[in-house]
């Protein structure tokens, strides 16, 4: 399994080898050892950008989750899962508006935007449901020292 976690903003400094890790143990949990994934640490204004040109919302979010295939997962084709882009500034703000430190969020917007990568999705209510269990649970893993 090869992770690769860059870091393309300036705005706050981004621990590699820890997001790394924890992007690994979500791997492990489920059961994913010969997949690639990279996760992409950017600013508003390149989230924004992302945002606007694949899914025509001209506005920042907060994590985007680009599939390298469609359907249930890792299961066979190309070895890469797809990338995962997580906006800094809105993380920050999230962090704060909820009252939790950044790293939390981040954590929190990891594990949300992984699970799109493996077919998770929450459309619907039986599906969110699902979702956020999963959710919970790769939060409890990925937490753990």
């Amino acid at each position: 399994m090869d992770v690769q976690v860059l870091n393309r903003q300036r705005k706050r400094p981004i621990p590699i080898r820890i997001w790394k890790t924890k992007t690994t143990r979500i791997f492990g949990v489920l059961a994913c050892t010969e997949n690639e994934v990279g996760v992409v640490f950017v600013s508003d204004r390149a989230i924004r950008r992302l945002n606007r040109d694949w899914r025509g919302i001209d506005k920042p979010t907060d994590v985007l989750s680009f599939a390298m295939r469609e359907g249930e997962g890792p299961a066979g084709g190309s070895p890469s899962l797809g990338d995962v882009v997580i906006s800094v500034d809105t993380a920050a703000r999230q962090a704060a508006e909820l009252g939790h430190s950044f790293d939390e969020e981040v954590e929190r917007l990891l594990v949300h935007g992984l699970l799109h990568l493996f077919g998770y999705d929450h459309r619907e209510a039986a599906e969110r449901r699902r979702m956020q269990a999963m959710e919970r649970r790769l939060l409890r893993v990925i937490r753990q020292e």
